[in-house]
């Protein structure tokens, strides 16, 4: 790393290590921000969409029709900013037959996100984002996967760096601090979530965020446990009724200015660019999440009638509809399982809906077959090309 970029930077600090190598330590949270007409526009405005957002969970009879793909979503883009290149739709086929050998390896990567955002929702009804919750959510995200040789769920015990895969600790773009600034950095970052801050909670969650990608506190997985901590934050806070904003799409689509925003705030102290940054994408998946919340809902309605418009529906048939937005692919011996249902009532209401053009059979499998709803499968897996 060269300390030379890092110079002018009023966001932390270099030293140089015993070993010789320089390092960044950021200076502890909050720092000095200029809250201009501008900014407090673009801060409305973030704030007004993902109250909308909010407020959409709020008020949903089934708010789960929701939460179970849009989680999904996020953990696709959040991956693969990582490198992994599971599709959604891998995801949804992997799940419905995850003891099989899967087509895209890294598909476990991305279940094992979900399975940490599942986790880590349900840890915040009693932990606090806090060093111990993201210990627990990290032992989660890197279970079987790649990166499980680095020691998951425990903070790091010696030195890393970011930068491509081969390149040496001197050559890196950014040197996080040594492990005993490091825990200092962390505990810092703590005491500021736990210290009722009095900058509002956008500016608070995009301080969090930064601050931890600085810090890096682990030695694999750093990227993905800190964009699980905006969800988490922003719930804990009440900003976010439900887990319905996928904010890591937005950094995927602009990945590159993701990561140089981060950087300029080590190299310059560029807090303003980062900041304006984020806020843009908060107000860009806020808009879109709540746009596809009702083309999701209204997929909903129109399946439901379809069913009232058809005689004699088996009852299973019924419950069909719902289980779809939360898994839209499935078998029917895993599903008889889940519901504890006999296979043959169950087979009884998949094939009524098939009948009705609602479901579709995976073609060429002859053991546990697949079933699935292609306009489901297909709205959940259009990609957002709109700028910000």
């Amino acid at each position: 790393m060269n300390h030379k970029d890092f110079k002018n930077s009023s966001a932390g600090e270099c030293l140089k290590t015993l070993r010789g190598y320089w390092a960044f330590v950021p200076n502890a949270l909050p720092p000095r921000i200029n809250y201009d007409k501008d900014l407090i526009y673009l801060l409305s405005d973030a704030d007004r969409l993902l109250g909308e957002l909010s407020g959409t969970g709020r008020l949903l009879p089934n708010p789960y029709l929701l939460i179970a793909p849009y989680i999904r979503r996020e953990a696709v883009s959040s991956s693969r900013i990582e490198g992994t290149q599971a599709s959604i739709s891998d995801l949804f086929f992997f799940e419905a037959a995850e003891f099989e050998e899967p087509k895209v390896p890294d598909v476990r990567e991305v279940r094992n996100y979900v399975r940490a955002m599942e986790c880590g929702i349900d840890r915040l009804e009693k932990l606090p984002v806090s060093t111990r919750l993201i210990c627990e959510i990290h032992k989660v995200l890197m279970e079987g996967a790649r990166g499980e040789h680095a020691t998951p769920g425990e903070i790091r015990r010696s030195q890393n760096w970011i930068d491509p895969a081969g390149c040496s600790l001197n050559e890196s773009t950014y040197v996080p601090p040594p492990v005993e600034e490091m825990k200092q950095a962390l505990s810092d970052w703590e005491k500021y979530l736990h210290s009722n801050p009095e900058e509002p909670p956008l500016i608070q969650c995009a301080f969090m965020h930064y601050q931890f990608e600085a810090i890096h506190p682990f030695l694999d997985g750093n990227g993905r446990i800190g964009r699980l901590l905006i969800t988490f934050f922003l719930h804990e806070r009440g900003s976010l009724t439900q887990p319905l904003l996928y904010l890591s799409e937005f950094f995927d689509r602009f990945r590159e200015e993701y990561y140089s925003r981060l950087l300029a705030v080590s190299q310059r102290g560029d807090w303003r660019g980062w900041i304006e940054f984020f806020l843009r994408g908060v107000a860009n998946q806020a808009q879109e999440a709540v746009s596809s919340a009702k083309k999701i809902l209204d997929l909903h309605t129109e399946y439901q009638k379809k069913l009232e418009e058809t005689k004699k529906v088996p009852e299973s048939a019924h419950r069909l509809i719902d289980e779809l937005f939360l898994s839209p692919v499935f078998s029917i011996s895993g599903l008889s399982k889940k519901w504890n249902m006999p296979f043959n009532s169950l087979k009884t209401g998949v094939l009524r809906l098939i009948k009705i053009g609602i479901l579709h059979e995976v073609p060429g499998r002859k053991r546990n077959k697949l079933f699935f709803a292609p306009r489901l499968i297909e709205l959940l897996t259009a990609t957002d090309k709109r700028g910000y």
